[in-house]
């Protein structure tokens, strides 16, 4: 089980132990309410916030915490922190909780961080996508420790035009929802080839497991050092292990792929991205693969000279396809019904705190009105609309989603699909004479018949200043 004390007091200590100089330590103190018509809080006003704002339709949250950047200059060895204790009601209790606790410490290049922090992770627009099509921001962080090169670094040798960056992470599923101690393994490597020139490709790999554990009726899963080598070489299990997890490979593996073009024109930055999963099979790059008709497409347009329409994006999200309906695996035949982020074993799936953690259109564990905790839509269609930018220091974020909801293959919603239409309106605006002051309005409103109708309105100040410094 990951020790959060022993990140906390590395938090208190650093300070002493490096001796950095003209660092500061900051704070920040944020409130937030929500109230809203229907059974759920609208989708856009709590999904993608990482797991901060209720579903329920009327809530509260306080947060507040510590935290210390990366120094301005650049240094041989830099550090941050932050430690973020939320407290949120939820269907009329209040629970208090660690929302973020994480150090990160960098040297050159290379990045160890311990701990739970936001993360903004895939090729998707950071502001506007609906999110990404395995990871979003839909969930709470999770607890980690990952060892890498987070951030596109040049290759030598390549005359400064291939930059690659990679990571392996393990980590805690800490809610011990329906599976308890559960381990996560991921690991990515991205290369990007383009340099100073104004045409970048990008192409990378993300690869996550669920291993280890107790689950119900399976008893303790296979966990030791033997054991990891299989998830993280994708190999079957020993004899401790399921009989499925013989066959196959030992725990749920999930593989995601991601392929981006950026294009600078001027002042404008446009970029076309796709990314896709595969749960089964070899996996086959885009129009070789089994479920090609499934992925995320976006189209992404930023500009730094019109601050009044700053970024637009158009994404389409399809996952109906899952290789077909029948899951049909003969040892020849790798075939379908995938059942996106869901596992026969780990029935969970691949949630944290009853969110998906990929796109929030594969519906969250907390909507599923039998209570059950696995993912009960994931055969999605989705149109997704953003825009974002500012007017006279006002900023202003506005998000449309249809989307068609099929359920699974095993249990299928109506024939034709449900439909619904999400919308999101937000204003914000920063008062640094105000205290360093930010306030921010969101309307949302969703209209069908999977979340039923519900118009809402969300709430939150921020406020945040310095410590001191050291």
């Amino acid at each position: 089980m990951f020790k959060i004390r022993y990140i906390l007091l590395f938090l208190i200590f650093l300070p002493v132990l490096t001796h950095a100089q003209n660092d500061t330590i900051k704070y920040n103190v944020g409130f937030m309410g929500v109230a809203s018509s229907g059974k759920y809080a609208p989708f856009w006003l709590q999904s993608d916030q990482y797991g901060k704002i209720s579903s329920s339709p009327f809530g509260v949250g306080v947060l507040a915490g510590v935290s210390k950047e990366f120094g301005a200059k650049k240094r041989l060895f830099d550090y941050r922190f932050k430690a973020n204790l939320m407290l949120q009601t939820d269907k009329g209790k209040a629970t208090a909780f660690l929302h973020e606790y994480y150090v990160q410490a960098r040297f050159s290049v290379f990045d160890l961080t311990l701990g739970a922090r936001e993360e903004q992770l895939g090729s998707q627009d950071s502001a506007l996508s609906c999110g990404g099509i395995l990871f979003s921001k839909n969930a709470r962080p999770m607890p980690k420790i990952t060892l890498g090169i987070e951030r596109f670094t040049v290759v030598p040798f390549t005359y400064a035009l291939l930059e690659v960056k990679g990571a392996i992470s393990h980590g805690w599923f800490t809610d011990d929802i329906y599976t308890t101690n559960l381990f996560l393994h991921h690991k990515y490597l991205y290369g990007r080839v383009g340099g100073e020139l104004p045409v970048h490709i990008e192409y990378g790999v993300d690869h996550v497991a669920q291993w280890g554990g107790s689950v119900p009726g399976y008893g303790k899963q296979p966990s030791s050092i033997f054991d990891f080598k299989s998830i993280f070489l994708g190999h079957s299990g020993g004899a401790d292990a399921t009989r499925n997890d013989q066959l196959n490979a030992l725990g749920n593996h999930i593989i995601s792929q991601h392929l981006k073009l950026e294009l600078d024109i001027a002042d404008f930055r446009v970029s076309g991205y796709w990314q896709n999963l595969a749960e089964d099979g070899p996996v086959k790059l885009m129009w070789y693969a089994m479920n090609k008709a499934d992925g995320l497409w976006g189209v992404s347009v930023r500009n730094t000279e019109f601050p009044f329409i700053e970024g637009i994006v158009y994404e389409y999200l399809n996952t109906t396809d899952q290789s077909g309906p029948y899951h049909d695996k003969d040892g020849l035949v790798y075939g379908g019904a995938d059942d996106y982020l869901n596992n026969g074993i780990y029935q969970n799936g691949w949630t944290y705190y009853s969110r998906t953690i990929s796109t929030p259109f594969l519906s969250s564990p907390l909507y599923n009105a039998n209570g059950g905790v696995s993912i009960q839509n994931n055969r999605v269609i989705v149109h997704h609309f953003g825009i974002d930018g500012s007017v006279s220091g006002y900023s202003y974020k506005f998000l449309s989603s249809f989307s068609k909801n099929y359920g699974t293959y095993s249990a299928p919603f109506a024939t034709n699909g449900i439909k619904n239409t999400s919308c999101l309106l937000e204003v914000s605006k920063k008062y640094p004479r105000w205290a360093n002051i930010e306030l921010r309005c969101s309307a949302g409103a969703d209209f069908g018949k999977l979340y039923g109708n519900s118009v809402g309105c969300l709430f939150s100040i921020l406020k945040t200043g310095n410590l001191f410094k050291y």
